[in-house]
């Protein structure tokens, strides 16, 4: 867990670092604007609850500037099936996240990153509980594609993962 922290934190570095020289290029890619996105996720637990997650979502985005841009983030992810410390078997876990995130573009207006939180609603296998999530990430994106690598952590599920999402997306 430590290693992944670091890795985060190197990566959040890195691209902090390059904000200053990407101040003095123009945006092209966004205008201000609407986009709408169709996402699939994927990705693997960072604990042992859980084997892998499957998912997928809707992102609403509107620019406040060619460099930034709020999101509304709505789907459907299913943790799959684990080991609890006993070694039984734990139920799959669907949820509804709902989130809303900052993005900013700091590198070649195409490179980002994006800081989401909201709530987890369960709704599979008779789970009854809602969770705050957050989910700090990085990612590329041009005119149609949105490839983003995301930290997300579940607080009362009691587990996260690391995740892959690969969307298309367009103007409004």
């Amino acid at each position: 867990m430590k290693k992944l922290k670091f890795i985060c934190l190197a990566a959040f570095a890195f691209l902090y670092a390059n904000t200053t020289f990407a101040q003095d290029n123009a945006a092209t890619n966004y205008d201000q604007g609407f986009r709408l996105g169709f996402g699939l996720n994927g990705g693997i637990p960072t604990d042992n609850d859980y084997d892998w997650s499957l998912g997928g979502d809707v992102r609403l985005q509107y620019d406040l500037s060619k460099r930034t841009s709020i999101t509304l983030t709505t789907g459907f992810t299913n943790l799959f099936m684990g080991k609890d410390d006993l070694g039984n078997d734990i139920k799959d876990l669907g949820f509804i996240p709902a989130k809303a995130g900052f993005k900013a573009f700091v590198w070649e207006d195409q490179f980002y990153v994006l800081g989401e939180v909201g709530a987890g609603f369960a709704v599979t296998n008779g789970y009854d509980k809602t969770t705050f999530l957050w989910a700090p990430g990085i990612g590329y994106a041009n005119k149609y594609i949105d490839l983003s690598v995301r930290y997300e952590d579940y607080h009362d599920f009691k587990t996260n993962q690391v995740a892959l999402r690969v969307a298309y997306g367009f103007d409004l």
